[in-house]
């Protein structure tokens, strides 16, 4: 079983091949770098969330960034994004290792938030998700694959 940095070079291989193939395949939806970065960063947090239920330096990894980013959305006084983030930092607690954050439909559910959540609190147009709900199913897998590999 990969350790966290197995996990992260995963995710980053399969986010930066993600990246790579849709600014081939699809010219005219080519990320730039700043929106790249975010798909890759989501990935990367999506490899790391199955095991953010152990005593893991890849759970202290993914919580740090977690609370930067809480803190920043209280800074800027979005409190119901940050609401939102803090209980959906909580569910992992809520099973053992291996448990529900290591199957299939959790990849599959986990980021359903992404395309769920913007659209109800701001309006947001669901297709301008897709591509960080993909991201995150693609990081998932990742990690899900690596262990079933490894």
């Amino acid at each position: 079983m990969p350790g966290y940095k197995g996990h992260l070079a995963g995710a980053g291989l399969v986010a930066g091949c993600a990246w790579a193939a849709l600014g081939a395949w699809l010219p005219a939806h080519e990320p730039g770098p700043l929106l790249g970065s975010v798909l890759v960063a989501v990935c990367v947090l999506a490899a790391l969330f199955p095991d953010v239920d152990t005593d893991s330096k890849g759970r202290g990894l993914f919580y740090a960034i977690l609370a930067a980013v809480d803190l920043g959305l209280l800074v800027r006084g979005q409190y119901r994004w940050a609401a939102v983030l803090g209980f959906a930092a909580m569910l992992p607690a809520l099973g053992h290792h291996r448990g529900w954050t290591h199957s299939w439909w959790a990849m599959l559910v986990v980021p359903l938030p992404i395309l769920v959540l913007p659209v109800a609190f701001y309006g947001v147009e669901p297709l301008a998700l897709v591509p960080f709900y993909v991201a995150a199913v693609l990081g998932y897998l990742s990690h899900l694959a690596l262990d079933a590999l490894l």
